[in-house]
């Protein structure tokens, strides 16, 4: 669970250390406090896209700092991603820069999507807007397939990949759709193509033998000048290095019978000596060898010129185009057996459509068997959300083609009123209704994915009234379950909390700042007075605040006996 949450230098935060407990932990304030910016900062923690507007004016960067208490599964999936709790904890960080943002995991550097695949095992947050995506059959699809992951991940595993390649087998398909005089045109190109790489009769590693030769030749007056010079200096004409240097070992050898201990020195002087006469010899043996044949030359350029033409056509190195040419082989073959290969061709796809159809027809088994389950789930928990009359029911459809989630096409279909008919849910419920739906799917999908923290952000858009009390109910029934973190503008929710911070905003030294405090409970009944009342906070209201909390903590005592 989210134990710490540190921000600092975001939007109107200067600094805020909080820390969270197990249980319904409830967020309140005045419009524009700076709740969701709050919430926000756990969002960008955890991977949502950074911008430089993003930090407080006249600071130089952002920073945002979650710390997590994680259990035995939680730990277990972070092991397997190589990010393993210290102390049983898990610090998650991201700062932002004007240029960049860095994210840390317990102080290692990392990837975004390293810390998003981290945080899809710690918490779950069910933004402002979020259940308008219930509309679209695809976040549907995959309610459902998370609903029953355990079976039906597997299936629509299987599905994906025979599809994918089911997909590349029919694209392949597609290019024998040639009509003779087309594909006789590709042939005789293919053709050219393989003849003018053949003719040329290529060798690997053949540039580079030619090429070393054409600088020796193409520099071959320099170089015979050098050696010349190098061969004069070493040798054993007067001013060569030879000739001084037999004088000097000849001179040695008069003194060295007079002192044994020039007898070292006249040893290195002999080996100079003699390597250097070696030396001298070598450099005119490869003189006496050197040539320069300009008809030699011309070739050795001919041939180079059309190995770089081939390279320029056909790849970079003779490797590429010799590589190229069987590839171009296969397609000429392909080619010459046209019909042949697109009848194999059919069968083949024939076989891949017949396994996907099975494959396919297993997922949506499986879907139709955790879609009656998903629909006891759900009627029941909207009932306890203040739908009486309500039957929720999930159709299948089967679409006209293949699709990598298979063939099935879901709608979730409702209806809130008795005796009126089931309808597509796009065309029946509001946005309150709407709202109370997802946070039944939510805490079906929490229960599944034990996941231990669970964020809503103004869950209770549209909402009042009696069902106002039913939503609070069901929030702290799955208070009772995960740590719930919950921004809400409603007293009745409020009044179910476990903890109850209150978000402010305050103009100080000429600039607004906002801040969070954790209440008691006195300041607790304040804060709900201050919600159901306004600004005047009378007698009446504190009395009705007080009563509200008494009757929230009657019913948490009773759930729990």
């Amino acid at each position: 669970m989210l134990v710490h949450l540190h921000v600092k230098n975001l939007a109107l935060i200067d600094e805020i250390e909080v820390d969270f407990a197990e249980g319904l932990n409830i967020l309140t304030g005045e419009t524009g406090a700076g709740k969701s910016v709050l919430i926000g900062s756990v969002n960008l923690a955890l991977g949502q896209k950074a911008s430089r507007e993003m930090i407080r004016e006249g600071a130089e960067f952002a920073f945002v700092e979650l710390v997590f208490e994680v259990n035995e599964k939680t730990a277990a999936h972070l092991k397997a991603m190589d990010i393993f709790p210290e102390d049983g904890q898990i610090i998650i960080s991201r700062k932002i820069t004007g240029s960049r943002s860095i994210c840390k995991i317990n102080g290692e550097t990392c990837t975004v999507s390293a810390v998003k695949e981290a945080a899809s095992y710690l918490l779950d947050i069910h933004g402002q807007h979020e259940h308008q995506s219930l509309l679209y059959p695809e976040k549907q699809m995959d309610i459902l397939d998370a609903y029953g992951r355990e079976d039906i991940f597997p299936c629509r595993e299987q599905v994906s990949r025979l599809y994918r390649k089911y997909a590349d087998m029919k694209k392949e398909l597609s290019t024998y759709q040639l009509d003779e005089e087309q594909r006789k045109r590709e042939m005789d190109f293919l053709a050219f193509e393989i003849g003018e790489i053949e003719d040329a009769q290529l060798k690997e590693g053949e540039d580079e033998t030619l090429e070393t030769e054409y600088r020796r030749l193409i520099n071959g007056k320099k170089i015979t000048e050098a050696l010349n010079e190098i061969h004069e200096q070493t040798g054993y004409e007067r001013a060569g290095s030879a000739d001084r240097i037999g004088r000097a070992v000849r001179r040695l050898a008069q003194v060295t019978e007079f002192d044994e201990n020039l007898s070292g020195l006249y040893a290195s002087l002999s080996d100079v000596d003699a390597l250097l006469s070696d030396f001298n010899r070598e450099l005119s043996s490869y003189l006496n060898d050197f040539s320069f044949s300009q008809e030699e030359f011309l070739q050795l350029e001919e041939r180079l010129n059309l190995i770089n033409h081939l390279k320029a056509k056909y790849g970079r190195t003779i490797l590429d185009i010799l590589s190229y040419k069987e590839e171009k082989e296969k397609e000429l073959e392909r080619l010459q057996n046209f019909e042949l290969y697109r009848e194999r061709l059919k069968k083949e796809l024939s076989v891949k459509a017949e396994a996907l159809t099975g494959k396919s027809d297993v997922l949506t088994k499986a879907r139709k068997t955790w879609a009656g389950k998903l629909e006891r789930e759900i009627t029941q928990a909207l009932k306890d959300l203040n739908f009486l009359e309500v039957v929720f029911r999930i159709d299948f459809a089967r679409k006209e083609a293949f699709g990598e989630n298979g063939v099935d096409r879901i709608c979730f279909m409702i209806s809130t009123n008795p005796g009126e008919p089931v309808k597509d849910l796009t065309k029946v419920v509001s946005g309150g209704e709407l709202s109370r739906i997802m946070l039944a799917i939510k805490t079906i999908l929490a229960d599944k994915d034990e996941k231990e923290t669970l964020i809503f952000d103004e869950i209770d858009t549209g909402i009042s009234g009696r069902t106002a009390w039913k939503v609070s109910e069901k929030m702290a029934v799955i208070g009772r379950q995960h740590q719930v973190l919950c921004i809400t503008h409603l007293p009745q929710i409020a009044a179910q909390a476990d903890f109850h911070f209150l978000i402010e905003k305050n103009v100080e030294n000429k600039g607004t700042r906002t801040r969070i405090l954790k209440l008691g409970k006195q300041d607790s009944v304040r804060e709900l007075a201050r919600m159901l009342g306004g600004d005047r906070i009378t007698d009446a209201v504190l009395s009705n605040a007080s009563e509200m909390k008494d009757l929230a903590r009657q019913q948490k005592n009773t759930r729990l006996k």
